[in-house]
């Protein structure tokens, strides 16, 4: 066993290599394994992700418009069964960007969520069927965001202005009564807050570390650092008010997260940035400290019942959580 294989009390790489789950034998054979993209098994793995599991299932399922149920409950309406949500757990297991069906999605988001006046994404469209700019959320860009990059839209122009907002808007105080009085902040005091909000900062942290870095510009450079800077002040998942307090349900580990956020998903974030920071060191703890003698960590959270598709089951052992935790501890520790 290597050094970062160490922390592991039994070596789970068969177990996630399994073909009953294409996407995370992918996932183990490309992050874990180091396998080229040209690899036999890594191009089985990835066309498989398409024919078997709940990529089909979810797809399945979709209309002919790229959407899923009403167009018009995109969202906030069918809150986990809508597109937006199809749309994130779809680029979390690797759907194919190239299939139509999948870039028919990511272009009836564009459409229909996001606002043309600013970027940023809505969860509900205005008279014109475009997303309506007194509705955008920050957690919705950051999540839009960062699917249609992982769905092979980096590059669009609707997408750089997206990262733009992202930018422009995020807050890194951590005071009461900072929040500023206009738009966008005005209207959505809950999701702004009286402080920065952990969540925007986590998911456009998310946003920025899936752009290559030779992509990043030297505001999305600036963005990281403060971002990351400002989790690590808090140790990954404690308040700053009072320093000491957790965030326990943060110790809980789900997948998919969709605008929930926990300490795996913060450290997984981090460690691909290429942190290794004494700040990280309790969060790390105890995300090694929850896997079984097998050395496999088990699904805690979950939005199943909610969804299209289940993934996983609440309480049994999760691949895709052992997955995340094997990234962070070879990012960190490798």
């Amino acid at each position: 066993m290597g050094s970062w294989k160490s922390y592991l009390n039994a070596d789970p790489i068969k177990w996630l290599l399994e073909e009953n789950n294409p996407s995370v034998r992918y996932f183990t054979l490309r992050d874990i394994l180091d396998r080229s993209k040209n690899d036999l098994e890594v191009k089985d793995s990835r066309e498989k992700i398409m024919e078997i599991g709940i990529v089909p299932k979810i797809l399945a399922k979709q209309e002919t418009g790229g959407y899923w149920g009403l167009p018009e409950n995109f969202y906030v309406r069918a809150k986990y069964k809508g597109t937006s949500w199809q749309l994130i757990i779809l680029a979390e297991l690797g759907a194919d960007e190239k299939d139509e069906r999948i870039k028919k999605t990511c272009e009836f988001i564009l459409k229909n969520a996001q606002d043309p006046i600013s970027g940023a994404f809505s969860y509900i469209s205005n008279k014109d069927g475009e997303g309506d700019h007194e509705r955008v959320l920050p957690c919705l860009t950051a999540n839009m965001a960062w699917s249609l990059i992982r769905l092979g839209y980096l590059d669009d122009e609707r997408v750089q202005k997206a990262i733009g907002w992202l930018i422009k808007y995020q807050r890194f105080d951590d005071k009461p009564d900072q929040t500023p009085n206009e738009w966008p902040y005005k209207r959505w005091k809950r999701c702004w807050g009286e402080r920065t909000c952990h969540s925007i900062i986590v998911k456009s942290l998310k946003v920025f570390a899936e752009i290559p870095e030779n992509k990043r510009t030297p505001e999305i450079k600036e963005y990281i650092n403060k971002g990351s800077e400002h989790m690590l002040n808090h140790h990954i998942y404690k308040r700053s008010q009072p320093p000491a307090l957790g965030r326990f349900k943060w110790l809980e580990f789900g997948f998919p997260l969709m605008w929930n956020i926990d300490a795996l998903e913060v450290l997984g974030i981090l460690s691909k940035l290429g942190y290794k920071d004494a700040r990280m060191q309790d969060a790390l703890e105890i995300m090694i400290s929850k896997q079984n003698d097998q050395g496999k960590w088990i699904l805690e959270n979950t939005f199943n019942g909610r969804v299209q598709a289940a993934i996983e089951r609440k309480g049994s052992p999760s691949k895709w959580i052992t997955l995340n935790a094997l990234r962070v501890l070879k990012d960190y520790y490798g």
